[in-house]
């Protein structure tokens, strides 16, 4: 799949962003311990395709504890418990759309096998600082990677799951496109109200049946 997005790749290789972010990575990935494992950085690009993504999950940063981060947002690999937020993303899916969830297994692979690019924003993070690799070369590579998937022609759903997700919305330009918001299904964020009931999972394969599109299967 990861070949799929070379139109873009050959672009970002070109901006100077992406010569200095390299040398920083470089540096960075020698001395320090680093997550994801750099061949991990680009997961979500591997398992989804442009040409058959339908939805879009945009999460802020890696996993910061050991054996967690798998280049995918939220998704943690098979034997690794799923962290609080995505427990709290499959009780709302239950609830939304009665599918039964593994609450033993975090391994969100299968979405993006169906076209969910699990993205974060910052593809990097030092291990047990959240954050450590925000630098606005990430900035100008989302900016990059948000342009090219809106210029997709198909139907596409885009999640923006608490404040700092939600300041993408100005990216979002397409007619062709719905944008789901809420707060952040983190526990803090959660518990005050505004995620649990936002029928999130339910609303986007309504949006992808009616415009042609077959609907995502949740279930893990």
């Amino acid at each position: 799949m990861f070949k799929d997005w070379k139109d873009l790749f050959q672009q970002v290789e070109k901006k100077p962003y992406s010569k200095t972010l390299k040398a920083f990575l470089d540096e960075e990935y020698r001395t320090k311990t680093i997550y994801p494992p750099r061949d991990m950085m680009f997961q979500a690009f591997r398992f989804t395709s442009p040409f058959t993504l339908k939805a879009v999950i945009i999460g802020q940063d890696p996993y910061h504890n050991p054996a967690e981060a798998m280049g995918m947002s939220f998704s943690v690999p098979i034997g690794i418990d799923p962290p609080p937020s995505l427990i709290n993303i499959y009780k709302e899916i239950e609830a939304d759309t009665g599918t039964k969830m593994d609450y033993e297994r975090g391994d969100l692979t299968p979405w993006a096998e169906q076209g969910v690019l699990l993205l974060n924003a910052y593809l990097s993070v030092v291990a047990g600082k959240p954050l450590s690799h925000k630098r606005p070369e990430y900035d100008e590579f989302m900016d990059d990677v948000l342009s090219y998937i809106d210029n997709l022609p198909q139907p596409i759903v885009f999640f923006l799951w608490g404040s700092f997700a939600r300041r993408y919305r100005f990216k979002v330009t397409n007619p062709n496109r719905l944008v789901l918001e809420s707060v952040h299904p983190s526990p803090l964020s959660a518990n005050r109200g505004g995620w649990f009931g936002n029928h999130h999972f339910s609303r986007c394969n309504a949006f992808l049946v009616e415009n042609g599109s077959q609907p995502i299967n949740w279930k893990i």
